[in-house]
């Protein structure tokens, strides 16, 4: 049987306060669209179709590649929605199964046991379903006798007994796709919002003698709509609280899994331990045996295997094997860090490669350079890559040592086996096994104290 999926997106969620249109709010690394898109893919559908309005172009965008798209004029509610996918989808032989672009929760595994049920059932149309705790606001799910559905009944039109009931409308369905397009030919308008309800295609198929059934989920959590920045929270943690624990079972430590967030698209070796308070986001990889610790945060990098991150910041950059940084440090993009070298603390580093086994201390930093091998970067090292207008290239080769408190003005050449003397500022090349030796000559100016302003008030003491 042929699969395919419609995907609401056009409305703009007016209750998010925001710029950005709300299916484009980001949970855990990946949009709201996204999410139930890639839970959509993973029922390896014949097509998947998203229903686009506000902020259409953008929507288009995120979802290249991944979506057909139909667009919906005017937001006249979710029937109308659905029947925009109508020139796409109406004459086609199938199932379709309706999920709305705010619902990033859904998993791969619920639309397939959706799926599953629905064809298994010979339903026309099955309703996702789950029990609520507190399922004010919800629409209830009013069953028979032999546990088809009969209707459902929204929270201001059910009566006392009707909103006992706690298994509530997910707003995901399944439906038998020709009949479900013939159905929505019949959907009227006649309500208190002028609009065109999905809900009403259960009514009109039940009526007309097809089967219309249920199929209830054990995880209520999966249904959660974002609608405000509150529910968008209760999202994200309920995402990281999934992550963490997919990365436990795969041999990741978390210290306090509550306060580490991982995105959902990171991959962390086993025996990495993760402390609390750690952020790693975007397509970030690292490798096994790592220790990253608390207050650590990293972007887009990529970290080998037995790397230690101490309380440090890492954008696009890469740490190769056996590699250190830390504490407060900080890898801006295109920083490389070769295998066995070592970043101290308050080192900053920018368009730079580390090559294995230099250790670049504390204080320092290195920008748009290439550092070779065994070299010792003394505290307080500057390389000054930028004179106001272009920024400019130093390269310093193996077995070089750079004495404390240095400034290395590019574009600069510091050959294999060189020594710059502390304090120095070098601005010229500096040739194989020589010494730069660049500070002023030390003048000591005898009784100078006696000839300042503040001499005739106070004495030394």
């Amino acid at each position: 049987m042929n699969k395919y999926v419609v995907i609401l997106a056009a409305g703009k969620g007016t209750r998010m306060k925001s710029k950005l249109y709300k299916v484009l709010h980001s949970v855990c690394g990946k949009t709201m669209v996204e999410h139930v898109v890639d839970a959509a893919k993973g029922t390896n559908p014949d097509k998947i179709v998203t229903i686009v309005g506000n902020g259409a172009e953008s929507v288009k965008e995120v979802l290249a590649g991944k979506s057909e798209f139909a667009f919906q004029k005017e937001q006249l509610g979710t029937g109308d929605a659905v029947m925009a996918a109508s020139d796409l989808l109406k004459d086609l032989e199938g199932e379709t199964l309706v999920a709305t672009g705010d619902t990033p929760l859904f998993t791969s595994e619920t639309f397939n046991n959706l799926f599953a049920k629905h064809n298994s059932s010979g339903n026309s149309a099955t309703v996702l379903t789950a029990k609520a705790p507190n399922p004010f606001g919800y629409g209830r799910i009013i069953r028979d006798g032999d546990g088809n559905v009969l209707r459902i009944v929204e929270q201001k039109d059910g009566t006392p007994e009707e909103l006992a009931v706690d298994e509530i409308n997910t707003g995901v369905f399944c439906f038998n796709n020709k009949e479900l397009f013939e159905a929505l030919k019949q959907v009227g308008n006649n309500n208190s919002q002028g609009e065109y309800y999905l809900t009403d295609v259960l009514e009109i198929m039940r009526k007309s003698g097809k089967k219309v059934g249920a199929y209830e989920m054990a995880d209520f959590s999966q249904s959660l709509g974002v609608n405000d920045r509150i529910a968008l929270a209760q999202a994200t943690k309920i995402m990281q609280k999934r992550i963490n624990e997919e990365h436990m079972r795969n041999g990741v430590t978390f210290i306090d899994p509550a306060t580490a967030y991982i995105d959902c698209n990171v991959k962390i070796g086993n025996d990495t331990i993760i402390e609390g308070n750690v952020v790693i986001k975007g397509n970030t990889e690292i490798g096994s045996d790592c220790h990253i610790t608390n207050g650590s945060r990293i972007v887009d990098s990529k970290v080998g295997n037995g790397v230690t991150i101490t309380s440090s910041t890492l954008q696009e950059a890469q740490m190769d094997d056996s590699t250190d940084i830390g504490p407060n440090s900080h890898l801006r993009p295109q920083a490389i860090i070769r295998q066995g070298a070592h970043i101290g603390n308050f080192v900053e580093i920018k368009k730079a490669e580390i090559g294995e086994n230099t250790k670049v201390g504390h204080l320092t930093y290195v920008g748009d350079a290439s550092l070779g091998k065994d070299i010792n970067i003394g505290c307080g090292t500057i390389f000054s890559n930028y004179d106001g207008v272009k920024k400019f290239h130093t390269t310093v080769g193996d077995h070089a040592f750079i004495g404390a408190g240095s400034t290395l003005i590019a574009p600069i050449n510091v050959a294999d086996h060189a020594f710059i003397a502390a304090d120095s500022t070098i601005t010229k090349d500096v040739d194989r096994y020589d010494m730069a030796i660049a500070r002023g000559r030390q003048v000591n100016k005898k009784d100078y104290w006696h000839k300042l302003p503040l001499s005739k008030d106070k004495e030394w003491e």
